[in-house]
């Protein structure tokens, strides 16, 4: 699935494109979680506009592969990707975490569109995947199930069982991502509790660890093209993709304080001024 030069330009467009509307929720929703919600948007935008096998007008269609956001509370991002790709009109976003909305700070598969799992309890996706990759498996479907967690989301023990049994049963048609942009709500994930050696752990855990710069289009491109092409006996894939918390905006990048944020008009401004300047 290799992509080509003028394809790679597209995905950083609309990966630019939606940081601008992450921003816009924020301030239609009075606060989103919007560092993580920047953090992964590249790898977001390259799975559901290059590589998941999905169709927004048939949303339960049985052979659709799966996507979990098991950071669920990075809901300001997942939403407009979806909206984007066509499941609902990008105008209904600017009800999100109003009343009556279906979009709140956690997406509800009840509720959303094109969801395929309610997140926000962390350490519930990569369990949830294990779950899915096996049946799967054992009907000899060819889905895929794709999850996405936070690095701070990693001090959940049920993780690690959930890794145990993707290694157990050989999923490779279980893809992790691990959004490593360093920081969690109350600091920076060493502070708090320290995850490295990460790459070691996971590899002790029987994956195939891909380190990539998670905002470098190309390298994320490249790392789901290898995992994508996982075939059964092969060691499950993990990408290990290195961000940056509010990737995009100046002042809020690696910023702990910029988990959460309630901007004002002039905040947001200022937010999109600097999105704006970011190459494609």
């Amino acid at each position: 699935m290799a992509i080509d030069t003028s394809k790679l330009k597209e995905l950083k467009q609309t990966a630019k494109d939606l940081r601008l509307t992450v921003i816009d929720v924020m301030k239609w929703s009075g606060g989103a979680h919007v560092g993580g919600s920047l953090s992964c948007m590249d790898i977001m935008t390259a799975l559901y506009f290059n590589y998941l096998k999905v169709d927004p007008k048939n949303p339960q269609w049985e052979g659709r592969d799966r996507f979990i956001l098991s950071k669920g509370h990075c809901a300001a991002g997942y939403i407009p990707v979806l909206a984007k790709k066509g499941y609902f009109p990008e105008e209904e976003l600017k009800s999100f975490n109003h009343f009556g909305s279906p979009f709140a700070m956690h997406p509800d598969k009840n509720k959303v569109v094109g969801c395929d799992a309610s997140a926000g309890s962390l350490g519930h996706g990569l369990p949830i995947a294990f779950g899915m990759g096996l049946g799967f498996k054992f009907q000899n479907m060819d889905n895929k199930v794709v999850v996405l967690t936070g690095d701070g989301e990693l001090q959940e023990g049920s993780n690690w069982e959930a890794f145990m049994a993707i290694n157990h049963y050989k999923l490779t048609n279980v893809i992790t991502i691990v959004d490593r942009n360093g920081c969690q709500i109350d600091g920076t994930t060493e502070q708090v509790m320290a995850l490295e050696p990460l790459n070691e752990k996971l590899a002790a855990f029987g994956f195939d660890v891909i380190e990539i710069d998670g905002n470098d289009m190309q390298q994320v491109c490249d790392a789901l093209d290898k995992a994508w092409a996982k075939k059964e006996g092969d060691k499950p894939a993990l990408i290990l993709a290195k961000t940056i918390k509010g990737k995009g905006v100046d002042f809020m990048e690696n910023q702990v304080p910029y988990h959460y944020c309630s901007g004002d008009t002039e905040v947001c401004e200022k937010a999109k001024a600097s999105i704006m300047n970011m190459e494609v």
